[in-house]
């Protein structure tokens, strides 16, 4: 597996629980925002090797609670499943981090009972996906990823980036994407150079009515916002 990073502990990336994250190389989007843009390409620079990972997870038997599994898209990852089932092995609650593109493989892990928490972005209403994403996107494909997850057999988050190619309304056409949802979290929008995908500095606080928070609310079991925004 292409492994092109390692955040050796996180208090943030698994709902309360200390855990290291593991960021693979390559996406199948492209979308502007993205603050890990080195990890779009297919490019193995800067690459640590499994073992390297097993060694440090090895250290932290007792210490760590779980592994995170972040990218780019970790689903692009020919050896993901053998990967988690050894992370699994060595007692570890395990999440992914995925853009819903291939549910195959995400209602494999599920099935063979490999995952105990999924976080699935929801970029934009299906409609909007290319813009956002700057890519080609089987809209059908990331409606399965939804339907798997609200199977409940997985905890689950999705979760949504505010950026300024939305607007209020798009989030009402998510919230029906996606209703019933155990969990939707609202994230805050912050600047990055689009070429190093650096963040700049500038942090924006998007607007949020209360009719539409409502709205949102009504259609999820829980809603989350993650970051600042201006409440109206």
């Amino acid at each position: 597996m292409k492994i092109a990073g390692l955040q050796k502990n996180s208090l943030v990336d698994y709902p309360e629980k200390l855990a290291a994250v593991v960021f693979t190389q390559g996406c199948n989007m492209n979308c502007g925002y993205c603050h890990n843009r080195c990890l779009i390409g297919s490019g193995n620079s800067g690459a640590i090797s499994e073992e390297e990972v097993f060694a440090f997870l090895e250290r932290r038997r007792g210490l760590l609670d779980a592994v995170v599994i972040s990218g780019g898209e970790p689903t692009l990852q020919k050896d993901l499943h053998r990967f988690v089932r050894r992370v699994r092995n060595m007692g570890f609650l395990i999440k992914l981090d995925t853009n819903g593109t291939n549910p195959d493989v995400l209602e494999a892990l599920i099935q063979d009972k490999l995952l105990d928490y999924v976080a699935m972005d929801i970029k934009a209403p299906f409609c909007k996906y290319r813009q956002v994403c700057c890519s080609p996107v089987n809209v059908e494909d990331l409606q399965h990823s939804i339907e798997i997850l609200q199977r409940d057999s997985v905890d689950y988050e999705f979760r949504t980036t505010y950026t300024p190619q939305l607007e209020q309304w798009d989030l009402l056409d998510i919230a029906a994407l996606i209703r019933g949802a155990r969990k939707y979290v609202l994230q805050q929008y912050r600047e990055v150079d689009p070429s190093s995908g650096r963040y700049t500095g500038r942090v924006e606080k998007r607007s949020l009515s209360s009719s539409v928070r409502t709205h949102i609310a009504d259609k999820v079991a829980h809603m989350q916002l993650r970051g600042e925004f201006l409440l109206v």
